[in-house]
């Protein structure tokens, strides 16, 4: 893994090809969320909240470290779907995955009032991560409500 600071981390991860065998794959994500990541969180939590609440959490948002959850654990808390890879969001992300391109980490929301986690950006992201390795640690942002 690159020294504290870098802007690029790695997380090695299995993918399966298709012959079933899995192989070693390096999901590679970016230090910092990328701004149009929190645009995308606002719009999607001013859907939610209203806009005032919206935009204090992706102020919060941005202040906030990075931490890592396993990408089972997210889809459990969120209790979300996980989004077939003929999804287009997916499968490019996949493709960045196999590319070895970086990934923005996700943005959460930790809604205690309603026992969940609102995926504020990064979907279709933890969608193509899990399709990979159901274990992998994805790098997150996370807020309590």
């Amino acid at each position: 893994m690159p020294p504290l600071g870098s802007n690029v981390t790695s997380i090695h991860s299995n993918i399966l090809s298709p012959d079933n065998m899995a192989t070693k794959c390096n999901i590679n994500w970016l230090s910092e969320p990328e701004e149009h990541d929190y645009t995308a969180a606002r719009s999607y939590l001013s859907l939610l909240y209203p806009e005032k609440t919206a935009k204090v959490q992706v102020k919060e948002l941005k202040r906030e470290v990075i931490s890592e959850f396993n990408s089972k654990d997210i889809f459990r808390a969120a209790s979300l779907p996980l989004l077939a890879v003929s999804n287009s969001h997916v499968r490019k992300d996949q493709r960045k995955i196999e590319a070895r391109q970086s990934l923005s980490p996700l943005l959460l929301i930790r809604d205690s009032d309603n026992g969940k986690v609102v995926i504020a950006d990064g979907y279709h992201r933890l969608c193509a991560v899990y399709s990979f390795d159901e274990d992998a640690l994805i790098p997150c942002k996370i807020i309590n409500t």
